[in-house]
């Protein structure tokens, strides 16, 4: 499992495509880098059944958000979801593909994953700089009988626009008023301080180096790392480990069908087992197509992963979309039309 996830990884970077070159992909996506790994990995299994590659550029959700807007792919990827008036306006159609949790992973001498618990106050206030060092009273209080270090904390964030970026600041605006009102929640925010990675691979190679460090990544990206992550307080006061379970339990609190453009946020949901920086990842498409047979192609590819993708993504430790939900999403795609205004997508995936 960790060679699968080594070597999915190693260009997180860059493009992927199974064609021998990147220029040579007959489905082009931009966005993301919290699905890359499950993207990846669903391209490759596609390939290999159809013949059919995928070159997806794994740049940050702002910029897979400008790539499709600009018509420049074809089909953008985002994890913060835009808003019904938005995709009106840009002439896009947005759907959830894949869920999974955004994790606090630490770099503190003698502790290993899930022995350390924070909450989201206290993470508010170590991004908010109030917080300080590892010994702070506030963090002691959440781990008696751990011996924490006198440590200076250096908080590691996104330096890029990004979806990460929007659903841990979504999380922490609505436990903290105070970091609601100076930092706020955005694919891109002022942080007062720290460091800033491209990428949540930026973030885990920055926050595996630096002595002290605090950063928040998506789950695999910990994984695959090795690093330790932390476990959290949620709604219901419960410290619940980051996992396929905690995961699963936030989202299932969701009800996409009463969310129009499938504009649903997962954070701090209830429940004793909820994770509470869970987070769907959007597949973002142009509403009126010029090529109707590449777009086909495009939802052929994402009608499969639906449909063949789910244990692929939990092993990898993503949340599949409910059948349910995804039966939903696949009527949502007659929306999307050809020049000559008929619906690109019949039903039948190829």
């Amino acid at each position: 499992m960790a060679a699968l996830r080594i070597a999915l990884m190693a260009a997180a970077c860059t493009a992927i495509g199974w064609s021998g070159t990147a220029g040579a992909a007959d489905i082009s996506g931009a966005g993301a880098t919290f699905p890359y790994p499950i993207y990846a990995k669903w391209a490759e299994a596609y390939k290999a059944k159809t013949g059919t590659s995928m070159n997806y550029q794994s740049i940050g959700s702002g910029g897979g958000i400008k790539q499709i807007t600009a018509k420049t792919v074809d089909f953008g990827a985002s994890d913060m979801p835009l808003k019904p008036e938005d995709l009106d306006k840009n002439g896009l159609v947005q759907w959830p593909q894949v869920m999974g949790g955004v994790v606090l992973v630490i770099n503190l001498k003698g502790i290993g994953p899930g022995q350390l618990t924070l909450d989201g106050k206290t993470v508010a206030g170590m991004y908010l700089g109030k917080i300080a060092k590892w010994n702070d009273p506030a963090i002691a209080a959440l781990n008696a009988g751990v011996t924490l270090p006198d440590k200076a904390i250096a908080t590691i964030h996104r330096s890029d626009g990004s979806g990460t970026n929007f659903i841990f600041t979504h999380y922490l605006s609505t436990i903290d008023p105070e970091f609601k009102d100076k930092i706020g929640e955005n694919t891109s925010v002022d942080f007062p301080g720290g460091l800033g990675g491209k990428g949540n691979e930026g973030v885990a190679a920055l926050a595996s180096r630096t002595d002290g460090a605090i950063g928040y990544v998506e789950y695999a990206y910990a994984l695959q790392n090795k690093m330790a992550y932390t476990q959290l307080r949620n709604q219901s006061g419960a410290a619940v480990s980051p996992n396929n379970k905690t995961f699963q339990a936030a989202a299932a609190n969701a009800d996409w069908s009463k969310a129009p453009g499938f504009y649903l946020l997962l954070t701090n949901q209830p429940g004793p087992d909820s994770w509470p920086i869970t987070g769907a990842s959007f597949i973002l498409m142009q509403k009126q197509q010029t090529d109707p047979a590449k777009a086909k192609e495009v939802l052929s590819f994402f009608d499969w992963a639906f449909h063949n993708g789910g244990q692929m993504a939990e092993q990898l430790d993503y949340v599949p979309i409910p059948d349910k939900v995804s039966g939903a999403v696949e009527q949502s795609w007659k929306l999307i039309t050809g020049p000559d205004g008929k619906p690109v997508w019949t039903g039948s995936g190829s």
